[in-house]
């Protein structure tokens, strides 16, 4: 093996630099898809940040690399790992926090999203309920019959794609292999 010269070590540290500026660029599609989404900004960062990261992170480090506050990434890391996305990681002799994505990502993910979807959706049922419990009690009129039809036909559509969520067919046929 021959040793490592000024050539080599340049494309080392050209290579290195890509790969940074390519990880930090998809943090930031993965924070702005993550807020698309309603989740935050941060929940994006930080999930695709240990995604592209080779093994644990400390919180600290993440905070460093990404200039983001700790009390934020520490809330946006708890909330992924209830959606199952991120885990902590414990090391012996260390106080610190360190964390990674989940070993399956991938099921992970798809599980996290379902959880989502599921809990905008019962919000919504709530939020669907209440609006027409308030136009039910006031006296009609053309405007509020208006919005009483389309808040049923809003709850129809809500239904309709819970079912579809809940169907065992659809369950079976959107696990992530």
């Amino acid at each position: 093996m021959r040793p490592l010269d000024k050539q080599d070590a340049n494309h080392g540290r050209e290579a290195a630099r890509l790969a940074w500026d390519i990880r930090l660029r998809l943090v930031e599609v993965g924070g702005r898809t993550s807020q698309d989404l309603g989740l935050g900004r941060m929940v994006g960062q930080l999930l695709v940040y240990l995604y592209l990261w080779d093994g644990d992170c400390s919180l600290d480090q993440i905070c460093a690399e990404l200039r983001l506050s700790k009390a934020s990434v520490s809330i946006a890391a708890r909330q992924l790992e209830r959606l199952g996305l991120l885990r902590r990681v414990w090391k012996p002799g260390d106080r610190k926090s360190y964390y990674r994505t989940a070993d399956d990502i991938a099921t992970a993910l798809h599980q996290g999203l379902l959880i989502l979807v599921r809990n905008k959706m019962g919000l919504l049922a709530t939020e669907l309920k209440q609006a027409e419990t308030e136009l039910r009690d006031h006296k009609p009129s053309p405007d509020t019959e208006f919005v009483l039809g389309r808040v049923k036909r809003a709850k129809r559509l809500r239904d309709t794609a819970m079912s579809i969520l809940e169907n065992p067919v659809v369950k079976l046929l959107t696990r992530v292999k």
